[in-house]
């Protein structure tokens, strides 16, 4: 591949995020084009191969790999999958987008960091989209000067509609909460070392076995407190927002404010139903920001270890909400490769 070739993607999944990463790729990318998928379900596979001129449908990852027109690899399937999936990946020595998680788990997380160690070198860009959101860029700017002072707070809210019905308490945690924990670690440069989860009376709207919301609590080693309202039956939108208190001022982003109308003696604006509405620019920055470091051979952005240790803070905050109390984050000691 030279500078001036088009990076070739096999795309890993063609779920809803597949699905959008291949529309995103073809249509707003620039630098790259979608050579290959990959789906268990050939059918849908083929209907968003229909998406990008020449793309070949594949059921078996490995098979799409072996392509002579393959540069990277995006996954974008179930998190149970991505371990093979990434381990395969690094067979070809191709650099990858995962989305998050990077694997379900802590253990199989720390699987595949040994995998990337042993490479000598970053593959792997997990896909934390949030550190690209123009809101959160400017919320970390005023941490990274300084100019406010220590971060001693920092206050989440994430709100979804409604849920999908085969969502569980846990996976309000491990899928939803994931992302604060990421910004957490992005935001101030601490490590998160300890989870609370508290668990409020449920809400009518939410299924009858599903503990909706939830209130974490971390500590981090940087002496922070953090939390985390996780509502995903709130009933009238999608709401993310952040508010780090510092010790000379504080700074709070997600208000929602863009544009707010005045007629027939109201006020008010919009609130973003979904995900993909809200983080849509993250989203798109996120991705070109992975071609244009791979078209420069660089790795950037969050790293397999973000995605070990976002990893750790959801099962000990698992075994919080199950068990109750508090509950230490066991991190082992990171790799030099992800240092500095």
């Amino acid at each position: 591949m030279t500078q001036r070739d088009p990076l070739g993607i096999a795309v890993i999944g063609t779920g809803r995020m597949g699905a959008d990463h291949v529309r995103r790729i073809q249509q707003l990318t620039s630098g790259a084009r979608v050579t290959a998928v990959v789906d268990v379900d050939a059918e849908r596979a083929k209907a968003v191969a229909a998406l990008a001129d020449g793309c070949t449908v594949h059921t078996d990852p490995a098979a799409a790999m072996a392509s002579a027109d393959v540069d990277a690899v995006l996954v974008a399937s179930p998190g149970p999958a991505h371990e093979a999936a990434l381990l395969a990946a690094f067979a070809h020595d191709f650099p990858v987008l995962c989305e998050k998680p990077l694997t379900p788990d802590a253990a199989s997380a720390a699987r595949v960091m040994e995998a990337e160690v042993s490479l000598g070198r970053r593959r792997v860009q997990v896909g934390f989209m949030r550190r690209y959101d123009a809101e959160y860029m400017k919320l970390k700017s005023p941490l990274e000067t300084g100019q406010l002072g220590r971060p001693l707070m920092l206050h989440n809210r994430h709100r979804n509609a409604a849920g999908p019905p085969w969502f569980t308490s846990d996976m309000l945690i491990s899928d939803s909460v994931a992302h604060e924990t990421d910004v957490t670690r992005w935001l101030l440069g601490h490590e998160i070392t300890a989870v609370t989860v508290l668990r409020p009376r449920p809400s009518a709207n939410a299924p009858d076995d599903l503990q909706d919301p939830q209130f974490v609590v971390f500590e981090t080693d940087g002496g922070a407190i953090v939390d985390v309202e996780m509502f995903v039956n709130c009933g009238f939108g999608y709401q993310v927002q952040a508010e780090v208190v510092c010790e000379r001022g504080t700074a709070r982003i997600g208000d929602g404010h863009a544009m707010v109308t005045h007629m027939a003696g109201r006020w008010g604006g919009t609130i973003a139903q979904d995900f993909t509405e809200r983080f849509a620019d993250a989203y798109d920055r996120e991705i070109q920001a992975w071609v244009d470091a791979t078209r420069r051979g660089e790795v950037t952005g969050p790293s397999v270890w973000d995605g070990y240790a976002a990893a750790a803070v959801c099962e000990a905050g698992v075994r919080s909400l199950e068990e109750g109390g508090r509950v230490e984050v066991d991190l082992v000691d990171r790799p030099a490769l992800y240092r500095g």
